[in-house]
């Protein structure tokens, strides 16, 4: 008798087992045999294809390698660097790179011909046209007296930025090819593309730096102002007060005015506007309320230098001073998957819509700051990063906007003091 479980007869279970053993052991052996061409899949490397597709892939490895050292322009350090990817990418004996005058790299064999590089890439330098040379040519008034060098001809390609010639790629090999001239010509036009994107970083950066420093002039006279007349009014009656005023003073000016660093973390900024609320604060009394809602977890995400306290200030100068009684801000951040959620609200007077999208499109200058960040994180992040302004008349005003947790490039400046 069986209780619970069915009755089956004892021939039957062991025809049974033994398929569940003969099974088990088929999954085994297929296991071991998957593992086994895997391991030497791995021995031999990833399957790239055909010749064709091999070529094409080690090309795009070797420019990506050559690639970061010219992001920082046509320097020695970073053409020390790239020119050996250069000549793996031509196959040549030898590459060199030079500006309008110096050698900036050399690689490769015929380290004899080195110190006449400059010569040969002089005709490219000054008319911007590619050229071919032969042995004569590279040898110049001096024979060379290395009887098999390999270097006994040249294709000088030029290398720009804009319409301008910044320098010269020279490949060295023996025989000149068509071939030759026409890869030349096309990996210095990729070094040229390279450098120029080079520019086109250091060019934003100028204009950042510049509305930065636009910014930093905006800082209301009033608020310095009204801020040490508050800190005056304690002097007498509150002196250890008005000493730790005017320690938050100097230390907000230090942060606004400091040098360096595009970029500073979500805490540093929120520490300075703490610093610009205790003096604000100090002046309007109970009149302002502040509540942050700050998530632990987002204080390290990196942001742009000034671009939260902008958004307090103009919350405090056009929605609670000419509101009557009293006057809330809510300084928020928050997690959002990859990118941090910044905000900040008040119930002041609000504004009229169409006003802010003029603010926002550079037409006027009416908000402090509102444009100015709003044109700082849209060139560093990307359009879709810009303010989002809500607000009407008489219903207050939120503005917001989001950054990522990790951008290439986007890195922390200095912390405040």
């Amino acid at each position: 008798m069986c209780f619970f479980v069915p009755c089956v007869p004892y021939r039957r279970r062991v025809a049974q087992d033994g398929w569940i053993r003969g099974a088990e052991i088929a999954a085994v052996l297929v296991v071991v045999l998957l593992a086994v061409i895997a391991f030497r899949r791995a021995r031999r490397g990833p399957d790239l294809g055909t010749p064709a597709e091999r070529a094409t892939f080690d090309t795009l490895h070797t420019a990506s390698l050559a690639a970061p050292p010219l992001r920082d322009g046509l320097t020695p350090e970073g053409a020390q660097k790239a020119v050996r990817h250069l000549r793996t990418l031509l196959g040549t004996p030898a590459v060199a790179l030079a500006d309008g005058s110096r050698l900036l790299a050399w690689d490769g064999e015929g380290a004899h011909h080195r110190h006449q590089a400059l010569r040969h890439a002089e005709g490219v330098l000054r008319t911007g046209r590619a050229g071919v040379l032969d042995a004569a040519q590279i040898d110049g008034d001096q024979a060379c007296e290395v009887l098999d060098c390999p270097l006994r001809s040249a294709v000088v390609a030029p290398l720009t930025s804009g319409d301008a010639v910044v320098g010269a790629l020279i490949a060295y090999g023996g025989a000149v090819s068509a071939g030759l001239v026409r890869a030349t010509g096309e990996v210095a036009m990729w070094v040229s593309t390279q450098i120029e994107l080079a520019e086109l970083d250091r060019s934003r950066t100028r204009a950042i730096e510049a509305e930065v420093r636009a910014l930093r002039a905006q800082i209301s006279p009033h608020f310095v102002y009204n801020s040490l007349a508050a800190i005056a009014s304690f002097v007498r009656t509150d002196p250890e007060r008005a000493r730790e005023l005017l320690l938050e003073f100097a230390d907000f000016t230090r942060y606004a005015f400091r040098a360096g660093g595009e970029f500073t973390t979500l805490a540093d900024e929120l520490r300075n506007i703490e610093r610009y609320l205790v003096l604000e604060q100090a002046r309007f009394g109970d009149r302002l309320h502040v509540r942050l809602r700050v998530a632990p977890e987002v204080l390290p995400v990196a942001v742009p230098y000034l671009s939260v306290q902008p958004l307090v200030e103009n919350a405090v100068q056009h929605g609670l001073q000419s509101k009557e009684g009293p006057g809330h801000i809510t300084l928020g951040a928050a997690d959002s998957g990859s990118e941090a959620l910044i905000w900040v609200e008040d119930d002041g007077v609000g504004s009229d819509p169409a006003l802010i999208a003029r603010v926002l499109a550079g037409e006027s200058g009416d908000s402090v700051g509102l444009g100015n960040v709003d044109s700082r994180l849209r060139q560093v992040f990307g359009d879709r990063y810009g303010l989002v302004v809500e607000t009407a008349e008489g219903a207050g005003t939120k503005v917001s906007f989001r950054v990522p947790k990790y951008a290439p490039g986007v890195h922390a400046g200095p912390p405040s003091p």
